[in-house]
């Protein structure tokens, strides 16, 4: 909530700043000091040493405590060979041992603990120089207001043109490479590195229109490529409805064929029934019994042609009961004949 009231606060003075300075405009910017961190070697280093102390002391403190682990089951494992006095003893120690490993632990990762004064001490210096590199910045550049990106400060947008992140880093590396110089040209090299450029918002401007025209010409770049996108779909979907429509009708072709076929096997078996009318036309004279329908004599015929089915069906069931029978006679004389 504090750092939302800030926040708040710092823009009604931008406002009132902007009024007052309308001819020339407010001018902000930003930093973000986690990326800064990142990319400072000693920093870095520093970081990796002071992990690895800490993973030390981390595995220090888990070994003694699993010891004090071991105790206390080795206790309640003998406590049926020893008195109340000794058990009482004991756990008094063991209850002791564990209190002082907390207290180190406390000592080491606590909110006044060795891990977090030594950070504070490796982070101290850096915060620093990105101070002095930020005021420099702001001065050199006539910049109104610099904020960090990755304070508790909400921040919603942030265009990258006005990110000073890189200009902080280069100027902390110069700093460092001045401090770390050998002899009088290095220093004076360092020293000219280091100097700022003052702000020219002419050139400013002339690259801000230039920025501008090329967002633009991205812009309809994009929107040339979303209509070829666009229209490459259209021909991709109108492809394939000609496509199911092609395969439609060679379905509607093929069914047809089939249609046809079935008719055509219809015809056929009519023509047998109307053959099989002829052929019983001199017994229904004789017998005088009532003309039959085509749907009577097609299944006239469909049962004879049945029943013929059946009587071959029958008489192959038959030969082969038979050739068994005749197998089996034979292997009965053949085993008698052992016998004998």
């Amino acid at each position: 909530m504090q750092n939302n009231v800030l926040f708040l606060l710092t823009l009604v003075a931008m406002l009132s700043l902007s009024s007052l300075n309308a001819q020339r405009g407010v001018r902000i910017a930003y930093i973000d000091t986690e990326y800064i961190l990142e990319n400072v070697p000693e920093y870095q280093e520093a970081t990796q040493q002071l992990n690895a102390k800490a993973q030390k002391w981390k595995n220090e403190i888990q070994q003694k405590l699993a010891a004090v682990e071991q105790k206390r089951e080795a206790l309640n494992n003998e406590k049926a060979l020893l008195t109340t006095e000794l058990i009482e003893e004991r756990q008094e120690d063991i209850d002791f041992e564990e209190a002082e490993i907390l207290d180190y632990q406390q000592k080491r990762f606590g909110p006044n603990g060795d891990l977090f004064i030594q950070k504070k001490q490796l982070m101290q210096p850096v915060q620093d120089q990105i101070f002095a590199a930020v005021q420099d910045l702001a001065e050199g550049r006539k910049y109104d207001f610099i904020f960090d990106k990755s304070s508790d400060a909400t921040m919603l947008f942030s265009a990258k043109q006005y990110d000073l992140s890189e200009q902080v880093l280069r100027s902390i590396t110069r700093t460092a490479k001045r401090t770390q110089a050998q002899n009088r040209a290095e220093r004076k090299a360092a020293e000219e590195e280091e100097l700022i450029p003052e702000v020219n918002e002419e050139l400013e401007a002339r690259e801000k229109a230039l920025e501008e025209k090329k967002e633009a010409r991205a812009e309809a770049v994009e929107k040339r490529r979303q209509e070829i996108l666009a229209a490459r779909e259209a021909k991709k979907k109108e492809a394939e409805e000609r496509r199911q429509k092609i395969l439609e009708e060679r379905e509607k072709a093929r069914q047809a064929r089939l249609d046809a076929r079935n008719q055509t096997d219809t015809s056929e078996e009519t023509e047998e029934v109307e053959n099989g009318e002829e052929t019983t036309q001199p017994s229904a004279e004789k017998t005088e019994e009532a003309p039959k329908t085509q749907a009577e004599l097609i299944e006239e015929n469909r049962q004879r042609k049945l029943a013929e089915r059946e009587a071959r069906q029958k008489e192959l069931e038959e030969r082969k009961q038979k050739i068994l029978e005749e197998r089996q006679k034979r292997r009965d004389s053949i085993i008698n004949a052992r016998k004998n």
